[in-house]
């Protein structure tokens, strides 16, 4: 645990006991504060209790006497509409803050050298498994790490910090929206897709949120921004210490970047010369062998591409044996885990074994089984199209599992791609308005997961080729499950019913 300084002797509201609430609670205790908690479910004030926390309705309590509002990151800040403690402290002027906030202030009160550093990633998509691949590339490296946020342990139940460890952490736009302190050695955005624009009120307030990760970075800290979208086109221009990272082999005109990664890991004012008329930067980088890689054109970054990594200076990473990352979107992944790793003085080959040896993430386009020649891949993370779109990309041909609580535009934006599906089986909510989508490609509507993995696999199977079946809902999982772990873990045990050979990560 990281004990929270800076409210001893006063009282804190803390609303929201789930995980980040509790631990927020015990944080401020630690640290000599006297939190006061609540929640509207009876299980989370019996579980303070029990723990010996103050638990008083904040409804009925006296709000001039409270230093802070920690707020649960899944109340709303201010859409649809304030949570009604977010009105309360308004109207009584105390200060509304989050986790992620509290662990800024707990190591900005450490001296200066005994601060670890720290690596904050947000985005869209991408974002827990970059989160998970940088943690990994670090360990392998010999740091101490340690990972969590968003993803995994929530932040301030992380060891207590010491001089030579590095935090990786996940931030959501939820969390971020609670920050103003928050000041990460490196910051990493992997892309903007609309998402949550219910909470934010629009894509505008989503993207201000998920650019707090870069609001209290000095100007020697390093920021790591995905330019393959317009929203990340526009932040790179608006940051100067940027490096960009791209999946496309010509960054677009007028991108930020002013610096790079040199050899010994730190970071060098710098820009590529320009490149001569007749350098080949293909048009399709998707179509180009690891012999003829594609150029970075002006201007610092990485380019991460089906096959490798091109850094700024012109050097190629073959990530052909790293089978954990297939596809365009882990290249990308693997060029922020690169950066991050170079930023924080892991050398060029440390951080390129640690790639390789990446096991993957849980449900995230991991194998889980195999019969004969079929192949089951969970990417029940995968809660939107854009998402989707990532795992459909890395198959020329796939059995494809999908459906949910289905988020705006459906599965709109995936209509490209419906070439690549050979048949579709269709779960939960979602069922009857993606069967309608996807008009006379192959598709069948199973209902539950446990039918849809059978039938998928009795489809595939007749091929006699090798074939994928793969889970990539494009939906949330709410309509059938609490969360998309439990998702991809209704996958995984009928996949194995079926009698499959079970296989890690990856």
């Amino acid at each position: 645990m990281i004990p929270v300084p800076g409210f001893e002797g006063r009282r804190v509201a803390v609303f929201g006991l789930g995980r980040s609430g509790i631990t927020a609670a015990r944080a401020l205790k630690a640290g000599g504060a006297e939190p006061i908690l609540w929640d509207d479910g009876v299980s989370g004030r019996m579980q303070a209790e029990a723990e010996g926390f103050m638990v008083q309705d904040l409804a009925v309590a006296d709000w001039s006497d409270f230093a802070a509002l920690v707020l649960s990151p899944g109340a709303p800040l201010t859409h649809p509409r304030p949570h009604w403690t977010v009105d309360k402290s308004q109207e009584a002027g105390v200060e509304i803050i989050g986790d992620l906030e509290l662990f800024a202030r707990a190591l900005a009160a450490l001296p200066a050298e005994a601060r670890p550093r720290v690596i904050g990633i947000t985005g869209t998509n991408g974002k827990s498994t970059t989160t998970a691949l940088v943690g990994w590339v670090l360990k392998q490296a010999g740091l101490t790490v340690h990972v969590g946020g968003n993803i995994g342990i929530g932040v301030l139940a992380l060891p207590e910090p010491t001089a030579e460890a590095v935090y990786v952490i996940e931030c959501s736009s939820y969390q971020l929206d609670l920050t103003t302190t928050f000041a990460p050695d490196v910051a990493i955005l992997t892309n903007i897709s609309p998402d949550h624009l219910e909470r934010h009120g629009g894509i505008e307030g989503y993207v201000a949120a998920k650019c707090r990760l870069f609001q209290a970075q000095g100007s020697e800290a390093v920021a790591l921004v995905g330019v393959d979208e317009s929203w990340g086109q526009g932040i790179v221009r608006d940051i100067p210490r940027a490096i960009s990272i791209s999946t496309h082999p010509s960054p677009p005109a007028g991108e930020g970047g002013s610096r790079r990664l040199t050899d010994e890991g730190s970071h060098q004012p710098s820009r590529l010369p320009d490149r001569t008329p007749d350098t080949h930067v293909p048009s399709d980088p998707s179509s180009v062998s690891l012999r003829e890689p594609p150029s970075p054109a002006r201007g610092e970054g990485i380019v991460g591409w089906p096959g490798g990594l091109v850094l700024s200076d012109g050097r190629t990473i073959d990530l052909t044996p790293a089978r954990s990352l297939p596809g365009r979107h882990n290249a990308q992944n693997a060029a922020f885990a690169f950066g991050a790793a170079r930023a924080v003085g892991v050398s060029h080959d440390a951080a390129v074994d640690g790639l390789m040896t990446f096991p993957g993430l849980a449900h995230r386009m991991e194998t889980v089984g195999q019969i004969d020649q079929v192949r089951f891949v969970n990417d029940s993370k995968a809660t939107n199209a854009d998402a989707a779109r990532q795992a459909l990309s890395s198959y020329d041909r796939v059995f494809w599992i999908a459906g949910g609580r289905a988020k705006a535009g459906g599965i709109d934006d995936l209509a490209e791609l419906f070439d690549r599906v050979m048949h579709a089986f269709l779960i939960g909510e979602a069922a009857g308005p993606f069967a309608a989508r996807l008009g006379e490609t192959p598709h069948t509507v199973s209902g539950d997961m446990q039918t849809a993995v059978a039938q998928a696999f009795a489809v595939a199977s007749a091929t006699g080729r090798d074939e994928v079946v793969l889970l990539s809902p494009a939906a949330a999982s709410f309509d059938q499950y609490p969360d998309f772990e439990v998702r991809g873990e209704a996958f995984r045990a009928a996949v194995l019913n079926l009698g499959a050979t079970p296989v890690g990560h990856g």
